[in-house]
């Protein structure tokens, strides 16, 4: 694929994630604004498969899941709070008014069977 439209730059509020398919409705992907741009990357939290379109909450330029505290900087990509994993991002840049993201397959994380406990066995642990 190539550079492919995602949304409008105002259907994304600044400090927040929407989520978005691109690739003709094939590609499940989020948007996050933040302070100084745009995000993309899949939509879910590379922890436990969290929705961030859901959970993900955008504060100046740290994107933090709240299911259980991971957050990144969405400026330089750099590990904040309790992440381990980073997240995988689409190149992404703004035409007039479009987002657009650069799409050559989807991104998708690999889940340990770990990341499968629940919540209870999560907080137990």
């Amino acid at each position: 694929m190539s550079w492919i439209k995602v949304c409008k730059t105002d259907d994304v509020p600044e400090n927040s994630v929407k989520k978005f398919w691109a690739g003709g409705g094939t590609i499940p992907l989020v948007i996050a604004r933040h302070k100084n741009g745009y995000r993309a990357m899949p939509p879910v939290c590379p922890h436990m498969e969290e929705p961030l379109d859901v959970s993900g909450v955008v504060a100046g330029c740290v994107l933090t899941c709240t299911k259980h505290l991971w957050a990144w900087n969405l400026e330089t990509l750099e590990l904040q709070g309790e992440a381990e994993k980073p997240l995988k991002t689409y190149d992404v840049k703004i035409e007039g008014e479009d987002v657009m993201a650069f799409i050559s397959e989807e991104l998708v994380y690999e889940f340990d069977d770990e990341d499968d406990m629940d919540d209870d066995d999560f907080f137990n642990s």
